[in-house]
C-alpha cells in the first residue's frame, strides 16, 4: 500500500505520541521533500522534528517539480507541502494521502486520491486494536491546542459507543 503524508499530520500525531501509529497501520509512510523541510529543518526544535527525522519508515521524495507547483500554486491557495504532496501521492499513484486540511483535502480528493486526517488514523487505529482510549486520544488533541472541530471528534466517539467530549 502506498501511503503519503502532508506535514501536519506528522506533527499532530508525534505531538501526542502517536506517531508511531502510522508505521504500524501502513509501515512505511512517504513524504515529499516539502514536508522534509516543513517538519524537520523549519519546524528544528520543535517536538516533531526530531521524531519525524530519526523514523526510518518515513521515505522522502524529491521535491515536486518547480513547474507544476507553480502551475497550482497559481490555481489553488495551499502551502508548499500540501501541494508537494498532492502531486507526489499522483505521481506514486497512492492508495491513500494522510492530510487534515480542509481546501487540501478537497483537492486531493477533485484528483481522484482517497484521503484520511488524524482523525480518521486513530479511529482506524482505535478498531484495529492499536488505541485503547480513544476519547483520552481526542482529549490529548485538544490539549496540545491542536484544531479540530469537536463535532468531528464526536462523531468518531459516538461512532465507536464513547460518550461525546
Amino acid at each position: 500500500m502506498i501511503v503519503v503524508s502532508n506535514s501536519s499530520p506528522l506533527i499532530t500525531l508525534a505531538r501526542i505520541g502517536q506517531l508511531e501509529l502510522l508505521r504500524q497501520l501502513f509501515g512505511e509512510i512517504k513524504i515529499a521533500d516539502e514536508v522534509r523541510q516543513e517538519v524537520v529543518v523549519r519546524g528544528a526544535g520543535r517536538p516533531a522534528a526530531e521524531v519525524v527525522r530519526s523514523a526510518g519508515w518515513i521515505a522522502i521524495h524529491a521535491a515536486a517539480p518547480a513547474d507544476e507547483m507553480l502551475r497550482l500554486r497559481a490555481q489553488y491557495p495551499l502551502g508548499s507541502g500540501e501541494l508537494a504532496t498532492i502531486l507526489l501521492a499522483r505521481r506514486l499513484n497512492a492508495d491513500l494521502v494522510i492530510m487534515d486540511e480542509r481546501s487540501a483535502r478537497r483537492l486531493a480528493q477533485a484528483n481522484r486520491l482517497p484521503v484520511i486526517g488524524c482523525v480518521g488514523v486513530l479511529d482506524t487505529c482505535h478498531r484495529k486494536g492499536l488505541v485503547t482510549d480513544l476519547r483520552a486520544a481526542y482529549e490529548q488533541l485538544l490539549l496540545q491546542g491542536i484544531r479540530i472541530d469537536r463535532q468531528i471528534l464526536d462523531q468518531s466517539l459516538i461512532a465507536n459507543g464513547f460518550q461525546p467530549l
